[in-house]
C-alpha cells in the first residue's frame, strides 16, 4: 500500500512542476508582444528550474521547482519609428519571446502534465481493484 502512496506523491509533484511550466509558458506567450513590462522595461521571457528531490516518507524521487529565471537571450530590436517607445533611431526594444519555442514548451508540458494524470488514475484504478479483491475472500 506504501509503494502505491509513493506513486500518488510522485505523480503529484510532476504535476505540480509542470503546472508551473505551463503558467511559466503562458505568461510568456501573453507579453510576447509588451513593449513595457511592470517594471517599466520590457518583458523577458521567463523559464522554469527544475530540481530532482526526495519525497517525504518515501525511498522515491520526485521534482519540484526551484526558481523561476529570466532567459539571458538578448532583446528583440525592431524598427518602428511611430512608436512612442522608439529611441532616438526609430527602433523598439522588445520581449526576447520566441513564439515557436514557447509553443514548443506549451505542448510538452501539457503532455507531461496529461501522462502524470494518467499515471495517478492508473494507480487510483489499481489501487480500486486490489480492494474488491480483497473483499471478495
Amino acid at each position: 500500500m506504501s509503494s502505491m502512496m509513493d506513486v500518488f506523491k510522485v505523480a503529484g509533484s510532476a504535476l505540480h512542476a509542470q503546472s508551473a511550466r505551463l503558467n511559466t509558458t503562458a505568461s510568456n506567450l501573453a507579453n510576447a508582444d509588451s513593449v513595457v513590462g511592470a517594471d517599466g522595461q520590457p518583458y523577458r521571457a521567463k523559464q522554469v528550474v527544475f530540481a530532482a528531490r526526495q519525497v517525504s516518507g518515501t525511498s522515491s524521487v520526485g521534482v519540484e521547482v526551484t526558481r523561476v529565471v529570466e532567459s539571458a537571450a538578448p532583446l528583440r530590436v525592431v524598427y518602428d519609428p511611430s512608436s512612442p517607445a522608439a529611441n532616438e533611431d526609430g527602433y523598439v526594444s522588445m520581449p526576447n519571446v520566441n513564439v515557436v519555442e514557447e509553443m514548443v514548451n506549451m505542448i510538452s508540458a501539457s503532455r507531461a502534465y496529461q501522462n502524470n494524470a494518467e499515471v495517478m488514475s492508473t494507480a487510483r484504478t489499481l489501487l480500486q481493484r486490489t480492494l474488491q479483491i480483497g473483499q471478495q475472500q
